[in-house]
């Protein structure tokens, strides 16, 4: 099992909550940003530098994990079980470019629809469950 970063961005128009979602590079699949512990970094660091890179967002970031999902990485023809951590991210600013801009799709939708779209089903909850007030 390895262990990656996820970075659950998000913003509030409007009293509602929007959430960040971005394509898969491989499957086209909607997801959050996500990646591998960075050395120098925090946890949630490494989680906030994979959503500029793979989303183009910075902001005020918590060190407060939301919660943990499991999915399968297909790497090298194989399949890596892994586990992320997930923190959130209040975006402050969305830049037009950021390192993987021509690989992926990037889209605001609703806590509601961005719950549906995800695939996994822990991901799914803590998207529908994340409540901003909350954070310290």
């Amino acid at each position: 099992m390895r262990t990656q970063f996820g970075a659950l961005p998000y913003r509030v128009k409007n009293g509602k909550v929007e959430i960040l979602l971005i394509t898969t590079r491989g499957t086209g699949r909607w997801i959050i940003p996500k990646g591998w512990p960075m050395n120098d970094q925090t946890p949630a660091g490494s989680a906030a530098t994979e959503a500029f890179e793979e989303a183009g967002v910075e902001g005020k970031l918590s060190h407060d994990v939301l919660g943990f999902f499991a999915y399968n990485k297909a790497y090298s023809g194989e399949r890596l079980p892994c586990v992320v951590a997930v923190f959130p991210l209040k975006v402050k600013k969305q830049h037009k470019s950021f390192p993987e801009k021509g690989q992926r799709r990037r889209k605001w939708v609703s806590q509601k629809k961005a719950a549906q779209l995800v695939w996994a089903p822990e991901l799914r909850r803590i998207i529908r469950d994340f409540d901003p007030s909350t954070l310290s």
